[in-house]
């Protein structure tokens, strides 16, 4: 989506510039929208898109009109500004963008399309605004709204550390600044690190007995607190992030009927989404830190790791060490590419690191041309960057 898209994300030089004063003064320039807007706030390091899917989706079963901010964008931008599950036109969107770029005093380009997208909300006639964080919490863009109805948090990992910190305790008090004047869901799928901080907060965990029943790449189904639900989206973290939304549709209020309704809608691309096409398997992750692997590694270690490829692509101030090491031993072979991305990781940095730990590494231009040379089960994986060249190139060939 060309014009005011492309002038936004080239705001601030596309570099991140932490605080909640820019935002609060746009909102305001835009008449305060937020205020209009029963806002569920979601934190975390993994599952928050899913996480905003699953809440969004039972809130618009149960008849509640929702939009939805979600970031960064998978396939296309207009992704990242939903209602009741289906993103806004094209038209609707530019214009919401429009307004909130010429209301804009030194903003950057997340901070605008936060405003935006709590704008168009609110013009749109939404009850409910699920919005995820884009980094961190406390100082995050999205937490210069004046209140909210419930703060969520996922799973938290290390992350960031540069700006959140270099421990667990530190991560989560930016984290759980997003938890101002509304009761708070946090998710069990937690360090102990992470739990015993929250425990001295007054949250609910999402921490009824869960139990997987039913798993595969088409969803699964799993009991929670001895009550059965099914999802569509594979990884056994899925089963987490549903039950956090399970407790957060509980204290809105939402009937039984539409949380079973709206979590068996909920479907997002790129986390851990297969294919099957041309007598090959495609297996297509936004993975990008270590804990956010283990769905995917769980995967893998059914197949037989020679007839595996990866393709492999990272941002510069991802852990690649990690993220490699959660990942070896399970292919044969591995493609290095560079995302395309002004964040990306130099391919020199990328190719070194994989061949470390796969020594059939090879260097390929782009995801497409990794794609080319591969067969088998083929997983690309490490960025969110990746998933639109992957998903477009499979798409063409199913």
């Amino acid at each position: 989506m060309p014009g005011v898209f492309e002038d936004i994300e080239r705001l601030n030089g596309g570099k991140m510039n932490f605080g909640t004063e820019r935002t609060r003064a746009l909102l305001d320039a835009l008449g305060s929208p937020d205020g209009r807007l029963k806002i569920i706030h979601i934190a975390g390091t993994n599952g928050k898109g899913s996480a905003a899917e699953y809440i969004s989706r039972t809130l618009a079963a149960a008849g509640r009109k929702v939009g939805t901010f979600t970031s960064p964008p998978v396939l296309d931008c207009s992704e990242q500004f939903s209602i009741d599950g289906k993103p806004l036109c094209a038209e609707k969107a530019e214009k919401y963008m429009e307004k909130a770029y010429a209301a804009a005093e030194n903003c950057t380009s997340f901070e605008v399309t936060t405003a935006a997208a709590l704008y168009a909300f609110a013009q749109e006639g939404c009850e409910y605004a699920v919005v995820e964080c884009g980094l961190g919490g406390l100082l995050d863009a999205t937490n210069a709204v004046r209140k909210k109805e419930l703060a969520v948090i996922t799973s938290i990992g290390l992350e960031h550390t540069a700006v959140l910190g270099a421990t667990l305790e530190e991560i989560c008090a930016h984290k759980s600044g997003i938890i101002r004047g509304c009761p708070a869901v946090v998710s069990a799928l937690q360090p102990e690190a992470v739990l015993s901080y929250f425990k001295k907060l007054n949250v609910i965990f999402a921490d009824k007995p869960l139990e997987i029943l039913t798993s595969g790449f088409s969803g699964q189904s799993f009991l929670y607190g001895g009550d059965k639900f099914e999802i569509k989206m594979a990884g056994f973290a899925q089963a987490y992030n549903a039950a956090v939304a399970i407790e957060a549709a509980r204290l809105l209020k939402i009937p039984e009927n539409a949380i079973r309704t709206g979590l068996s809608a909920a479907f997002l691309a790129g986390r851990l989404q297969y294919f099957k096409a041309g007598g090959n398997e495609y297996i297509v992750d936004g993975s990008h830190n270590p804990a956010s692997f283990a769905p995917l590694a769980a995967e893998l270690k059914k197949y037989d790791p020679e007839k595996v490829t990866l393709i492999f692509g990272c941002l510069s101030d991802k852990d690649i060490e990690s993220n490699l090491s959660a990942l070896e031993g399970l292919a044969g072979r591995i493609f290095a590419v560079q995302p395309k991305s002004p964040r990306a990781m130099d391919i020199d940095k990328i190719y070194s690191a994989c061949k470390k730990r796969f020594p059939a590494a090879e260097v390929a231009e782009s995801v497409s041309s990794a794609l080319e040379k591969s067969d088998g089960a083929v997983v690309v994986c490490g960025s969110f960057t990746l998933v639109k060249e992957a998903v477009s190139w499979i798409e063409k060939r199913l």
